[in-house]
């Protein structure tokens, strides 16, 4: 897929708390098909490439109705609270890690007792 930079935006925003803030409400994930994920949209866009979200997982949630997931931009992860238990690998990964995949890197799927939010920004491929 192809990105148009054009589509590229940040808001200016000076340290907010987006779970109550106008503007920026949990929303199901689209294509999830647990109902169980919910997402904050902190700026750009899925459409555009460049994004930087919360992901919820609520306490109890399963999402191997939704396979082991890969994307064609780059995506960076922390875990922000909780615990995601990815089943593929069979490791559980906990509050202050994180992550960086490379597009096309297959992770997931997940479970969380506890319920979990990480911290999420996707972008493209740097153009060479």
């Amino acid at each position: 897929m192809t990105y148009d930079p054009a589509g590229f935006s940040k808001p200016e925003l000076e340290f907010i708390d987006p779970t109550v803030t106008p503007g920026f409400e949990w929303t199901p994930l689209d294509g999830d098909r647990t109902g169980q994920l919910s997402e904050i949209i902190l700026s750009g866009s899925h459409a555009s490439g460049w994004v930087t979200r919360l992901l919820k997982f609520e306490p109890g949630c399963d999402t191997t109705p939704n396979g082991t997931l890969t994307h064609d931009v780059w995506e960076e992860v922390f875990v922000v609270s909780g615990e995601i238990h990815d089943t593929r690998l069979g490791e559980t990964f906990t509050t202050g890690m994180y992550a960086c995949r490379p597009p096309g890197m297959e992770h997931g799927p997940w479970t969380s007792g506890p319920g979990a939010v990480t911290f999420e920004t996707r972008f493209p491929e740097p153009r060479r």
